[in-house]
């Protein structure tokens, strides 16, 4: 059993990311304020000391405990971790994104009696505090001393009474505005300065120091307290349900995995890490920041050559590779266990002597004229079995390689950021970064590429990063790329089928459709209909066999075998419907599959059949795709077509 300790936008998230594996947790809050939607979780309200919480642990089987709350509750922190280790048990930290870079004209406070020494040294006479309705007491030295103070607090009656108690005048109060300008109550106020804590991204830190800064106001922020060592920390949903796989493995009934632009992007990180002239120890996992912001560790080998040293053009490169093995989790996904390798090339310094690091003279940072760091061009190529964009459609350049626009982002994010991070040296343009998937041109056959016009190789794709033990999720997207193909031929229609049996017969029916107009939607009808509502697309022909067709029919969008089975009662009901005779009706009932309806009707019977089948099939769909026509042909065993 699982405990999160909430109440926070961090807490919210980590029970949603709990829920997706449909078991049992608790959710703990101090008050009752904050509303959420648990459907497996139990909530519970009020605090607990260490004894408490000890005894609540043992009662109940707590095994793993995600501290998700406020990174200013210290004295929370300490307990939790003072019970962790009483009980053996592990701590992950869900901790929020800070800002990398932090505004240099903020005046940083070590702690809040440092905050109220500087604001009284700087002589601060009119101050905002945003550091919330429990820092009212602990900021009195300055509102107490005739300073024109004002806290902005939640608008409840429980911080009202917070802040009666503490003896603050009311008339100085103002209420948080979710979503709301910032600037709003500092044009109204007019502080000399404003007082906050370091909250994150997703306390509203940089918007509030901006704001603040923009109408020249001063910005005081305390730093967020040191968290205990013993926590294992994780800033977002990704890292945080692979943390809970890697601890409790039993907790999630599949296990999630990375996408081939996550193994890309982590073995560009760790090419760049082994440019370092001095390496103490090689770390098994690099980081890899996501495109939601967050940061995991993956996985990867620095290559054991030393890095050396390649012309390019005439330009001198030091050039340094490592790899990947692609881990897609329990998804059935094709690349899973394939090796990405990537080599990353930075500009050479002819001047450095033999005891100098190949790049250029270390300390060094390249400025532009207004002294403005200047980041570095990151050049991505695609390499042996990444694939090459033949055809318009996929928003990628005809000629280039299949890495998609998610991971080409990931991949230059996290390139300027191992740069910036590591003790390295300035870094001239342009880095060149080649993506190579060993056997990735034998998979890809077995893949949808060809059909895309991707040749020769795999599409290093991801949207999130993260393979969600999901096949859905795959290909979904996957189905989204090839409509956007097809409507890029220009084609008025798309045929959408199950598989390669159903085309085949289907192009027969429509010879003049291009054939990258030809979508295999596998068994998500509905999904398959739904974007191509989205993409406008005029005219859809969905051909489907037997099998599907009785599961469409009665309602299942999605065909899989694992969400729906054979219903023969629904089948006969459809006989009934019909007008088949009563001897057909009981017949049905002994069948095994849908395609022994072919042989079992008779040919009078069976045409009444098909008809209303596909009524039902029309019925279900023609409502995804409102403002298209939608053409459904029925395809026999032998390849005939029923419309």
């Amino acid at each position: 059993m699982i405990l999160i300790l909430g109440g926070t936008t961090e807490g919210r998230t980590a029970a949603r990311t709990l829920e997706e594996a449909g078991n049992s947790y608790y959710y703990s809050t101090k008050g009752d304020e904050q509303e959420i939607a648990l459907h497996h979780g139990v909530r519970l309200q009020g605090g607990m000391d260490a004894d408490a919480m000890e005894n609540f642990c043992l009662r109940n089987g707590i095994r793993l405990i995600i501290d998700a709350a406020h990174p200013f509750a210290v004295l929370l922190h300490e307990t939790v971790n003072k019970v962790a280790d009483r009980l053996r048990i592990s701590v992950i930290r869900y901790e929020r994104i800070y800002p990398s870079c932090p505004n240099p004209h903020i005046h940083w406070c070590s702690d809040f009696d440092d905050a109220v020494s500087q604001i009284q040294e700087q002589g601060i006479s009119r101050l905002l505090a945003l550091t919330g309705v429990q820092t009212i007491s602990r900021l009195k030295p300055l509102w107490e001393e005739g300073k024109e103070c004002y806290f902005r607090i939640l608008n409840r009656e429980s911080s009202r009474k917070i802040a009666e108690q503490a003896g603050f005048p009311t008339h100085r109060l103002c209420y948080y505005v979710p979503d709301g300008d910032e600037r709003i109550i500092l044009r109204k106020l007019r502080p000399e300065a404003i007082l906050m804590k370091e909250s994150g991204i997703s306390g509203g830190f940089v918007e509030k120091a901006n704001a603040a800064l923009e109408e020249n106001i001063a910005v005081y922020a305390i730093k967020r307290p040191a968290l205990p060592k013993g926590f294992i920390t994780v800033n977002g949903e990704h890292g945080l349900r692979r943390m809970v796989e890697k601890l409790l493995p039993e907790f999630y009934p599949l296990r999630s995995g990375v996408s081939t632009g996550t193994c890309a992007t982590a073995a560009s990180v760790a090419a760049i890490w082994n440019l370092q002239a001095e390496k103490r120890s090689v770390p098994k996992e690099f980081p890899v920041i996501l495109p939601n912001g967050e940061t995991i560790y993956v996985a990867a080998e620095p290559s054991v050559c030393p890095p050396c040293i390649i012309c390019e053009e005439g330009k001198l490169f030091v050039e340094s590779e490592a790899t990947v093995c692609k881990d897609a989790g329990d998804d059935p996904d094709i690349t899973n266990g394939m090796e990405i390798k990537v080599k990353v090339a930075i500009p050479y310094c002819k001047d450095n002597d033999e005891t100098s690091s190949l790049l250029s003279d270390a300390g060094k940072q390249t400025n532009d004229a207004s002294g403005t760091p200047i980041e570095p061009v990151v050049i991505i190529r695609g390499g042996e079995g990444v694939g090459i964009v033949t055809i318009p459609g996929l928003g990628l350049e005809i000629g280039g390689p299949a890495i998609n626009t998610a991971p080409r982002r990931m991949i230059e994010e996290n390139v300027r950021a191992t740069l910036y991070r590591l003790p390295l040296p300035s870094v001239s343009s342009p880095v060149i970064v080649t993506v190579s998937a060993v056997g990735g041109a034998e998979v890809a056959q077995r893949t949808f590429n060809p059909r895309l016009g991707i040749e020769g190789g795999i599409s290093i794709i991801g949207t999130s990063g993260i393979v969600k033990p999901f096949s859905s999720a795959a290909f979904i997207n996957s189905i989204r790329k090839s409509m956007e193909v097809a409507r890029a031929t220009g084609s008025n229609r798309v045929v959408i089928n199950s598989g390669a049996k159903s085309e085949k017969f289907v192009r027969m029916s429509h010879p003049d459709v291009p054939a990258q107009a030809f979508v295999h939607y596998g068994n998500f009808i509905g999904e398959t209909l739904k974007i191509a509502a989205e993409l406008n697309i005029p005219s859809v022909t969905l051909g489907i066999m037997i099998g599907k067709a009785v599961k469409l029919a009665e309602g299942y969008l999605d065909t899989h075998s694992k969400q729906v089975t054979m219903n023969k009662e629904f089948l006969q009901e459809i006989a009934q419907n019909a007008g088949c005779e009563e001897t057909t009706c009981k017949a049905i009932g002994g069948i095994k599959l849908a395609r022994e309806l072919w042989t079992l009707l008779p040919e009078h019977e069976l045409s009444l059949y098909c008809k209303e089948l596909l009524r039902l099939c029309h019925t279900h769909c023609n409502p995804l795709l409102p403002n298209g026509e939608l053409e459904i042909l029925l395809i026999t065993e032998e390849g005939q077509i029923i419309a």
